[in-house]
């Protein structure tokens, strides 16, 4: 039922249909990205990334936070954007009424701009262009390199300047992560930093002129022409495009994109797709 497939050094692994339901998870980051479905080898996962308040996308957090509890293990932190917190709060708190249990969830507001510690990572929310409140995801590493000005200094002239309070480093950022979902494509305009995100997890609901570029922007979605015609742009190690609509089969979407992608998309980009058969469900 799961697609599984690698994109650089991650694995991605679940379900993602267009409206239906969305749920991924990669273990090399300890996170499931929406919970649209909650299969049960999710449930080592202590972090879980909510992009917006669709239920084809939070709509198995109740079936999660149990799986978890058989496996004896707390309810996942759920990160979400801030507009929708006290609205799934009251919905957990409803579901722990009917079950006649608490159900106690730690929730983190997420703000555009705000990065929140994860480990040796930061986790960077931005806003993403959808009809209610939705966010993107990056996990970024943030490293302390020393200014080029001073490199060709032995060691303790450094540590000698260092103590005398001289500015000596810079901070590079390397996006390790990031995920996009449900938003029209000029979120990557105005982010463009997440064309150079090492694994970039993308949505593309639309992949030819059965629905077109406009009707893809009506409904607030991306079409495959949005993605080729920015092919220049992308220089991520790894392109995973999912999210497609269940009116593409899963092998016309791989036709489709082995036909239209250009060479150098062709290179990077991993269909979430299932290896044969229809979509899941």
């Amino acid at each position: 039922m799961l697609t599984r497939v690698r994109a650089g050094s991650c694995t991605v692994s679940g379900v993602s249909v267009g409206g239906v339901y969305t749920s991924l998870h990669v273990p090399e980051f300890d996170v499931i990205f929406d919970i649209g479905i909650a299969p049960r080898s999710f449930v080592g996962a202590s972090r879980l990334l909510i992009s917006h308040g669709h239920a084809d996308h939070v709509g198995s957090l109740g079936s999660l936070i149990g799986l978890r509890g058989l496996a004896r293990l707390p309810a996942p932190t759920v990160y979400l954007p801030e507009e929708i917190r006290s609205d799934v709060a009251e919905a957990v708190a409803a579901l722990s009424r009917t079950q006649r249990r608490p159900l106690e969830v730690p929730f983190v507001s997420m703000v555009p701009g705000v990065d929140v510690a994860c480990g040796d990572l930061w986790l960077r929310p931005f806003r993403t262009l959808h009809s209610v409140p939705s966010l993107g995801y990056a996990f970024v590493r943030k490293v302390q390199k020393l200014k080029d000005e001073f490199l060709a200094l032995p060691g303790s002239e450094i540590v000698a300047r260092k103590s005398a309070g001289l500015e000596l480093f810079r901070q590079e950022e390397r996006v390790e992560l990031a995920y996009v979902t449900d938003s029209l494509i000029d979120v990557l305009d105005q982010q463009p930093w997440l064309f150079g995100a090492k694994v970039l997890i993308l949505e593309c609901t639309f992949v030819d002129q059965s629905k077109s570029r406009a009707d893809a922007r009506e409904k607030m979605h991306v079409h495959l022409d949005e993605i080729i015609e920015r092919a220049d742009a992308f220089a991520n190690e790894a392109l995973v495009l999912m999210h497609f609509s269940q009116s593409h089969q899963p092998s016309e979407v791989r036709r489709v994109l082995a036909e239209r992608l250009p060479a150098r998309l062709r290179e990077t980009v991993v269909p979430f797709l299932p290896e044969r058969g229809n979509w899941p469900g």
